[in-house]
C-alpha cells in the first residue's frame, strides 16, 4: 500500500482527508436515512471512473442495480453506459454470500482493474450476527477480503439517531475501519440542516471541524464549517454567545447574593 492519497472528487471533503483516502483502506460513513451516505458512495465510484479512470464495483444488500441506475441519473451520473463500457459493476447479493461473491468477483476486479468499491451497507450484517463478537469476526472477514483485493472502499451504515443524540460511535465497526466519517441532521435556527464530521483516519491526520454540506443537483458538496455553535453533532445545536452569556448571568447572580 503506498500513501498515495485515492480522491473521493469532492473538494472539500478531500481537504478534510488531508488529500483524500488512503489507498486500499475500508471507509465508513454513517448516517441516518436521507443524509447522503448512499449519493456519497456513488460520487466516489462515479468521480473514480470519470475523473481519475479507476473501475468502480458496488455491492448492495437492498436495492435493486435499477434504483441506483435511476437515482444517479437525477445528479447527472449514467451509471449504465460506465457498466455497458466495463468500467462498473453493480451486484445485488444477500450479505450470507457477500463474502463468496466478493470471490467470484475476483476476476473480473484485476481483467477491469477494479480499484474503488462501494458497499452498501453494512448494517445488513447485524442481522446475521447473534453475538456482538459473531458481527465482529463477520465484519473482519469481509473487510479483510476487500483489502486484500486491493480496494478502496466506502461502506455505508444507517444511524437509528435521527439528529444524532446518543451514541456517537459504533464501537462494533469503528475498531475495524481505516476513516469514520459522520453525517447528521441538524436543527438550527428552525431550519434542517446536514452536516459532516471526519471522525477518524487511521495513520493521518484530518480536519477535525464539523461543516455544513447540501445535496446538490450535481451531489454533494461540502460547504463553510458550523460557527458560533456548540453541541452541532447531538442534532440540537446552541448558540455560543447564548452560552456565554447564561454562564455570566449566573456567575454575577451568584456574586451578588
Amino acid at each position: 500500500m503506498t500513501n498515495e492519497r485515492v480522491k473521493t472528487g469532492i473538494g472539500e471533503l478531500d481537504a478534510m482527508l488531508a488529500g483524500g483516502f488512503l489507498p486500499e483502506t475500508a471507509n465508513l460513513v454513517e448516517g441516518a436515512p436521507g443524509t447522503g451516505k448512499t449519493t456519497l458512495g456513488l460520487q466516489f465510484i462515479y468521480n473514480g471512473i470519470t475523473l481519475y479512470d479507476e473501475a468502480g464495483l458496488v455491492f448492495t444488500f437492498d436495492e435493486h442495480p435499477d434504483q441506483y441506475y435511476k437515482d444517479a441519473l437525477g445528479y447527472g451520473w449514467d451509471l449504465r453506459s460506465l457498466e455497458v463500457a466495463g468500467k462498473l459493476r453493480i451486484v445485488m447479493i444477500h450479505p450470507e454470500t457477500s463474502m463468496a461473491e466478493l470471490e467470484r468477483a475476483s476476476g473480473m476486479i484485476q481483467e477491469a482493474r477494479v480499484k474503488r468499491a462501494l458497499v452498501d451497507s453494512v448494517s445488513n450484517f447485524r442481522r446475521l450476527s447473534a453475538t456482538p463478537p459473531d458481527l465482529r469476526h463477520a465484519m473482519y472477514h469481509y473487510v479483510t477480503g476487500l483489502k486484500r483485493e486491493g480496494l478502496t472502499t466506502i461502506l455505508t451504515q444507517e444511524s437509528d439517531q435521527l439528529l444524532g443524540s446518543g451514541s456517537q460511535v459504533d464501537d462494533e465497526f469503528a475498531y475495524l475501519v481505516d476513516s469514520y466519517i459522520l453525517l447528521r441532521y441538524v436543527e438550527m435556527d428552525s431550519v434542517m440542516k446536514k452536516a459532516l464530521l471526519v471522525l477518524k483516519l487511521r495513520g493521518s491526520d484530518h480536519a477535525k471541524d464539523i461543516r455544513q454540506f447540501e445535496i446538490t443537483g450535481s451531489g454533494i458538496e461540502v460547504r463553510s464549517k458550523f460557527e458560533g455553535h456548540e453541541g452541532i453533532m447531538s442534532g440540537t445545536p446552541w448558540r455560543m454567545a447564548d452560552s456565554f452569556a447564561e454562564a455570566f448571568v449566573s456567575k454575577r447572580r451568584g456574586s451578588s447574593s
